[in-house]
């Protein structure tokens, strides 16, 4: 690949004066996708956290009263479901070992559930909200909407590290709902209808997946409040399903 004369000329110039030539910023690449399939969404559902584990959709939801649900994929239909009590705003979720996580926004408060029926198993505290949850098989990840991503550890709930996330060497925030595949975070950006795709060792953003055309038309959405939200991966079928918060249909999607 060929510089510009311009481009060229500045290099030379930052050679010239320090010695050292700077990194040259590129553009992250966007990542154009197609449909697969369309299944039902409970369009009261305000989606927050999404995963799929053995078969079934799970999802976390917020507003009042916020609450925690099986889903069967194909259908749609409510398999197994449990409210939060209406003082808390339901967040992200995800699950490792049976047990299942789940975040509130500002209560500063996470509960711990048997995955196979949703009985408590207890709780956790964390500083700062919560936004989104999701695991590498070893830890949890998660984001507090901030462009940091936090590691605790399942056992203790004890944060064990962080990640600043960055777009084209400049910090990213409202990182919203994840979800891990082969190795990279995929993140929903809150109010942005891309999906960010995270390197989780260095917090790189590698690409963007630009999900406009996804967006329900004359569905009767808010466009401030019933945005892009929701990522779901298959990793035994290699399926990727998006949704959004309160839209009538969840997507499963193939990237190009």
């Amino acid at each position: 690949m060929r510089l510009s004369s311009r481009l060229a000329g500045l290099v030379a110039g930052l050679l010239l004066t320090t010695g050292v030539a700077l990194p040259v910023r590129a553009e992250v690449p966007v990542q154009s996708y197609e449909v697969v399939r369309a299944y039902p969404h409970d369009t009261g559902a305000f989606t927050e956290g999404l995963f799929f584990h053995d078969g079934d959709l799970y999802e976390s939801t917020g507003l009042y009263p916020s609450f925690i649900r099986k889903v069967d994929l194909e259908t749609g239909r409510v398999e197994r479901q449990r409210d939060l009590p209406t003082i808390y705003f339901g967040e992200g979720m995800t699950t490792l070992n049976e047990k299942l996580y789940s975040l509130t926004w500002r209560n500063h408060i996470g509960f711990i559930w048997k995955l196979d029926d949703f009985s408590p198993l207890g709780g956790f505290s964390y500083p700062g909200e919560g936004w989104a949850l999701t695991t590498d098989g070893r830890r949890l990840i998660m984001s507090d909407g901030t462009d940091q991503l936090r590691f605790l550890d399942p056992e203790t709930l004890a944060e064990t590290g962080r990640v600043s996330i960055t777009a084209d060497g400049r910090p990213l925030d409202q990182i919203n709902e994840l979800e891990w595949i082969d190795g990279e975070i995929f993140a929903n950006i809150w109010q942005d209808n891309r999906i960010a795709r995270i390197d989780p060792e260095t917090g790189v953003v590698k690409a963007f997946i630009d999900l406009t055309g996804l967006v329900p038309k004359g569905a009767n959405l808010d466009p401030n409040d019933d945005v892009l939200n929701g990522i779901a991966w298959d990793a035994a079928g290699k399926r990727l399903f998006v949704t959004g918060k309160r839209w009538p249909q969840l997507f499963e999607i193939k990237l190009r």
